[in-house]
């Protein structure tokens, strides 16, 4: 299992690096997306991956770790996901401004000469 989320994790992180250096300023609000959901998928795999875990204690059970889920990782991640939605629509909004103004999607601004 670790495997496959370290892999999910890579692929991510490799697909976001490479639209980032796009040169289409969509493409880099894409690669920024990948990247940080690379990144939350990183920090809620530091929290252990277990199967079948008690989210929270059990009446009349003495609290183990062992056999709890972190709750850190989970409540990092989820703030991070409500941050990166908040910065993703920022970064639209200004794409359009951007479009609107220089009449070019480009990073630089201007059309490449081919």
């Amino acid at each position: 299992m670790e495997i496959i989320v370290a892999l999910g994790i890579g692929v991510l992180t490799g697909s976001g690096v490479w639209l980032l250096l796009r040169p289409r300023t969509f493409q880099v609000i894409i690669g920024l997306s990948l990247l940080s959901y690379a990144v939350n998928l990183f920090i809620f795999s530091t929290g252990g991956l277990r199967t079948a875990a008690a989210p929270v204690l059990e009446r009349g059970v003495p609290g183990d770790l062992a056999v709890q889920a972190d709750p850190v990782p989970q409540a990092l991640v989820l703030t991070a996901i409500v941050i990166g939605f908040a910065t993703t629509a920022l970064f639209l909004v200004l794409l359009l401004a951007a479009r609107g103004l220089t009449g070019t999607d480009h990073v630089d601004g201007k059309e490449q000469q081919r």
